[in-house]
């Protein structure tokens, strides 16, 4: 419980301070921290308008995608706390959670009958579809490193296993669940969110038409979205047997991390070219293999 209690207060500030990094680096003044938060606010007062070329699909899925969400979020574990609802292979539901929530998006942009949102439910399919393998490599590492295959166990006994490799394996996890973040999520360098140059925009293009309410729980969703992938890196990097005070000033420290390397990651990386996001979404899954590889070798299960 204290894990997914943590995983929302954290989303409340994560925007901030990808806002306030990004701010800081490019020499304004910018919003402030709690912006992204009175934006909500005010979506949240507002009425939804919906184009009669939409339908019901087109309706619930915001509700869908932040209710995806929130399931995955009962799936990761905090300190020596398990998960809320852990169960051997419960990596897999997370993984799948987050795609259905994906999949009810991309639908409902295709509802708009929009060629337009169809372009944008398109490029984000691809994406999704591409850096998937990543993600599933890299648990099968975790999880052939510690002979576990539940979240609450693999980083429980991540730190007890007594391998002389487990920070090089945490540093590999925390560089790829950042990519895998920063895709999910559509960020520079694979999408931008501030972007209007229609031939570039993914995600943004496909919520166009959702206004008010709705588009209010899309922008939940991202954030939580943001602070479940912080919580996966903390899981990573910080052994689960300190203090549980301790534990969780390291938790928002984390967090507040992975912000700031996002806010600098758009602050001074471009954008890729379209053509060139397949080959960097690809090189993730290239390098979560080698992990992989590496942990059989480590292991004595390849021959």
């Amino acid at each position: 419980m204290a894990g997914f209690v943590l995983i929302v207060v954290a989303a409340f500030f994560v925007p901030g301070i990808i806002l306030r990094t990004k701010s800081i680096a490019s020499g304004r003044k910018g919003p402030g921290l709690f912006q992204p938060l009175k934006d909500i606010i005010v979506l949240l007062k507002k009425g939804s308008v919906f184009s009669t070329t939409t339908g019901l699909i087109f309706q619930i899925a915001p509700a869908v995608t932040l209710a995806t969400i929130i399931c995955a979020m009962l799936l990761l574990p905090f300190a020596e706390q398990k998960a809320m609802l852990p169960f051997e292979g419960d990596f897999v539901l997370f993984a799948y959670l987050l795609a259905l929530g994906k999949f009810f998006t991309i639908i409902a942009a295709l509802d708009t009958g929009s060629s337009f949102e169809g372009m944008g439910a398109s490029r984000e399919a691809l994406f999704s579809m591409l850096v998937e393998p990543a993600f599933f490599i890299l648990l099968a590492t975790f999880a052939m490193f510690t002979g576990y295959t539940s979240f609450s166990v693999i980083f429980n006994q991540f730190f007890v296993t007594g391998n002389d490799y487990v920070m090089i394996y945490s540093i590999i996890g925390v560089y790829l669940f950042i990519q895998i973040a920063m895709v999910e999520n559509s960020r520079i360098p694979v999408d931008d969110p501030k972007t209007h140059l229609e031939l570039t925009m993914i995600h943004e293009v496909m919520i166009l038409d959702y206004s008010g309410f709705d588009k209010a729980l899309i922008h939940i969703g991202t954030y939580l979205k943001f602070a479940l992938y912080g919580s996966l890196i903390y899981n990573l990097i910080v052994p689960a047997g300190w203090n549980i005070f301790l534990q969780a000033g390291l938790f928002f420290t984390v967090q507040a991390f992975f912000a700031i390397v996002i806010g600098l990651t758009e602050s001074f990386r471009a954008r890729n070219k379209m053509n060139k996001n397949p080959k960097f979404i690809l090189t993730l899954s290239a390098i979560a293999w080698i992990a992989f590889t590496v942990i059989l070798i480590l292991t004595d299960k390849l021959a």
